[in-house]
């Protein structure tokens, strides 16, 4: 919300020396945020007010072009001093008093005024608009000034205020109070402990003739609905400099005199109105809500099919406005309007609010409707609005008011005196919790408790629904004694505790990942069926089970992932959009795997602890969420240079990768073949550590990849980071000081024999003495045999205590084989 700081000192005593950056600190200091102060004193050099003495039409270019003799004072000899200014605008005639800003003056943005030559004619300065002044968006026509208002040649920066200062603010949604001038100047008077006067308290004549007659069906949806009635208005009636300044200052455009004046109420008092001309209505009015098949046709022209759930005001032809949102533009003011009916009521936020997102129709009503607008105020606003009609549009109050409905009042809350002293752990003065809460309006009663306990009861204002538990008021106070005022002070640290090993394996990962050249991502961890299919995930697979989440962010995305790359894959696919083709992306974190039979989440009250029973419910209901480790890999795994040729990313560094999560986490994994959507079945590696299946690795089916367009030999490799026996790699590793003997072997297998197993075999024969197994190379011929493959291993033995005799590994190699060919019918190739 923007407000000019002159609005806001209207309605305080203000010291001479406030500043606007005075009243944004004290804005934070009670928990407001300040976005931004803008001074309007960016204009230099001689800006001044001119009278249009005389306009010329020039013709023969693409568009309306008009030079202009404009009176900017006086000359030395008492002659009118003339300036020949060439514009654009059409919204301004002769005798118009206007803001020129003569050459040599340097208007916001730094733009420099100075004369030269345009359309054939020499322009000395220029004639402003609101938007080239800072005071406003509208840049469609010229400022024209009431008549009277200056002298050719007075100085314009104080007569349009640019002498003043804007404050933009952010309102939170609980502090609906604060979308009005009368509640930040509250506010303020709060903070600065200056005298206010309240924009709201204002006499409203009493007249119980009602206006018209108003019948509310749904009290739930409106509690209170005043009509006053202005006639004789004169629709040509100009909005007064003041408030067109005012309303612009706070980014909202002049329309007409009785449209302005609904929305200078609005930010005045924060009780929106909506003008009606009342001789479009016909007969008594209604307010319900909306029946199923009614339209309605909506101020921007837009035919708007009502759902039941709106609420909508009627006459004796149906809807004629959707309540709080916008008005029917069959009852629209319109140029030749003299009959005004001015409504202010008060709607329930919760139906406002779903009205708007259901057709797309935030306004700066809406904003303070679903935010809870003060009940009380609708008389006073409807009679402000009347008076500024009254003045400046010649118009004439009607007899009577109608005023329906029975707002509900706010509820006393009780607390003990001492609470918010307790809260902040600050003593504060006697008498400070008194004096707070009632700064902020509420009625105050002291009591005592049996027990001796001082108590006091607030009952809340009619602007301050929001107050409905102790917690509340303590909130109040604190914030108006300022949060600066409560000490801040950090737990000691406990000795002897870091981080658990799982942390450290986690990070032990993240590194090891890092090392290699991959690169940290944070996907999107939601996922839908369409990308399940084109995984080819069967209809029973486990990782089709997952739960939905309310309010999606992607419709099509609703779904909480079960395996990491979904989101990783999505990743790869804008990285492609935007270029990048060599990608090698990783990701740890949570997937979500519930039970074929997972509970439901039980229904918990909030007005006491949850019992044990309770609370082992909630536990049994939360899935399954393992930490899963994820990469990806697409393009080129090594660049092409000067040195040579660049290598495509294969099935061989995914399982590599396995290897140096593995290795990072402090196991060993055992690699075997594998077949499982979205992997190739063929080109796919099973990761296993003490028997039990912990991930894959490989190549992803070429339909997969086609159906998500991600390039040939995209890789991928994922792996259950909690399903590993957690290590602690921190002890030395013992080394031998004595050298090795190597020894290279090949093993004939039949082709169905996992390597994995050979590997095992050879390892478990070779005894003490063998200390690494490695797979360096697989064949297969027609030498061989049919259904047969040899695979050559490399064998290091070592002994701890000594160095290690040739004959001793070769006895030990020869163990290795026979254990190989007893297991599995291997046999030493020559």
């Amino acid at each position: 919300m923007r407000i000019p700081v002159s609005w806001l000192a209207e309605h305080l005593e203000l010291p001479e020396e406030t500043t606007a950056e005075t009243l944004a600190d004290a804005f934070v200091r009670i928990g407001l945020e300040v976005e931004e102060v803008t001074h309007l004193t960016q204009v230099r050099g001689p800006l001044v007010a001119g009278r249009v003495a005389e306009i010329e039409e020039l013709t023969g270019f693409k568009k309306p072009i008009r030079y202009c003799q404009v009176e900017v004072g006086e000359t030395e000899d008492g002659q009118p001093r003339m300036q020949s200014i060439i514009c654009g605008a059409r919204n301004f005639r002769e005798g118009d008093l206007v803001v020129v800003a003569l050459p040599g003056t340097v208007l916001p943005g730094d733009f420099e005024i100075t004369a030269r030559k345009t359309y054939g004619k020499t322009s000395e300065g220029m004639i402003c608009s609101a938007k080239e002044l800072g005071i406003g968006e509208d840049h469609e026509g010229i400022l024209v000034l009431p008549p009277g208002s200056a002298d050719p040649g007075d100085d314009a920066v104080a007569l349009v205020g640019l002498d003043d200062s804007v404050i933009e603010l952010s309102i939170t949604p609980d502090r609906g109070y604060c979308f009005s001038v009368r509640g930040l100047a509250r506010e303020l008077s709060n903070a600065l402990d200056v005298p206010f006067g309240d924009p709201g308290s204002r006499q409203v004549p009493a007249d119980d003739r009602p206006s018209r007659n108003v019948e509310i069906r749904d009290p739930s949806a409106c509690s209170r609905f005043v009509f006053r009635r202005v006639t004789g208005v004169d629709p040509s009636a100009p909005t007064p400099w003041w408030m067109r300044r005012r309303l612009a200052l706070a980014g909202i455009r002049s329309i007409s005199l009785a449209v302005d004046v609904t929305n200078y109420v609005m930010l005045e008092l924060g009780q929106p109105l909506h003008a009606w001309d009342a001789t479009k209505l016909s007969g008594d009015v209604v307010v319900r809500r909306a029946e199923a098949g009614e339209k309605l046709t909506t101020l921007d022209d837009v035919d708007r099919e009502l759902d039941p759930d709106d609420v909508v005001i009627c006459d004796d032809t149906g809807p004629v406005s959707l309540a709080g949102v916008m008005g029917g533009a069959t009852t629209e003011i319109g140029e030749d309007t003299h009959d005004v009916l001015l409504e202010a009521a008060n709607w329930d936020p919760a139906s406002i609010a779903r009205t708007i997102r259901r057709h797309k129709l935030p306004s700066e009503a809406g904003k303070r409707f679903e935010r809870s607008v003060d009940p009380a105020i609708a008389p006073v606003a409807t009679e402000l609005a009347a008076q500024l009609l009254v003045r400046y549009g010649e118009g004439t109050i009607a007899p009577g008011r109608t005023d329906v409905g029975e707002p509900a009042s706010p509820a006393p809350v009780t607390m003990p005196l001492g609470l918010p002293d307790r809260i902040a752990g600050v003593s504060y003065e006697r008498g400070v919790t008194a004096r707070r809460l009632t700064q902020i309006g509420c009625r105050i009663e002291v009591s005592t408790s049996d027990d001796g306990v001082g108590l006091v009861t607030a009952t809340p204002p009619s602007w301050r629904p929001d107050l409905r538990q102790p917690a509340d008021l303590v909130e109040e106070v604190l914030r108006l004694e300022g949060y600066h005022t409560i000490p801040s002070v950090l737990p000691a640290a406990p000795p002897g505790r870091g981080l658990t090993a799982e942390q450290r394996r986690k990070r032990a990962v993240s590194r090891a990942l890092a090392s290699e050249g991959c690169v940290e991502v944070l996907p999107f961890p939601f996922t839908g069926d369409a990308v399940l299919d084109a995984f080819g995930l069967a209809e029973d697979d486990p990782r089709r089970r997952t739960l939905s989440v309310l309010n999606a962010l992607e419709a099509d995305k609703s779904r909480l992932s079960t395996t990491l790359l979904t989101g990783l894959l999505d990743t790869v696919q804008r990285n492609l959009a935007r270029g990048q083709r060599d990608l090698a992306l990783f990701h740890i974190g949570q997937v979500v795997r519930p039970a074929a039979d997972q509970p439901p989440v039980p229904a918990v009250g909030v007005a006491a602890r949850p019992s044990e029973e309770e609370v082992a419910a909630l536990h049994a209901s939360l899935p399954a969420q393992p930490l899963h480790v994820g990469v990806v890999f697409t393009g080129q795994r090594e660049q092409a240079g000067w040195w040579g040729k660049g290598r495509e990313a294969s099935w061989a560094d995914a399982v590599q990768t396995a290897r140096t999560v593995a290795a990072a986490a402090g196991v060993e994994l055992t690699v075997r073949a594998g077949d499982l959507a979205p992997w190739h079945p063929g080109r796919c590696a099973q990761l296993e550590v003490g028997g039990a299946v912990v991930g894959h690795a490989g190549e992803l089916h070429p339909k997969v990849l086609e159906a998500l367009g991600l390039p040939r030999r995209t890789c991928a490799v994922e792996l259950d980071l909690d399903a590993l026996p957690v290590t602690d790699p921190r002890p030395a590793p013992q080394l031998s000081a004595y050298p090795p003997v190597l020894m290279d072997i090949a093993l004939v297998v039949d082709g169905a024999v996992a390597a994995a197993d050979v590997v095992d075999v050879v390892r478990d024969g070779g005894g003490e003495l063998l200390e690494d197994v490695r797979l360096f190379d697989v064949y297969t011929g027609e030498q061989l045999g049919a259904g047969k493959k040899s695979l050559a291993l490399a064998l290091r033995f070592r002994a701890a205590d000594r160095t290690l005799k040739q004959e001793e590994a070769t006895e030990a190699r020869d163990a290795a084989v026979a254990a190989a060919a007893e297991r599995l019918g291997a046999t030493l190739r020559a």
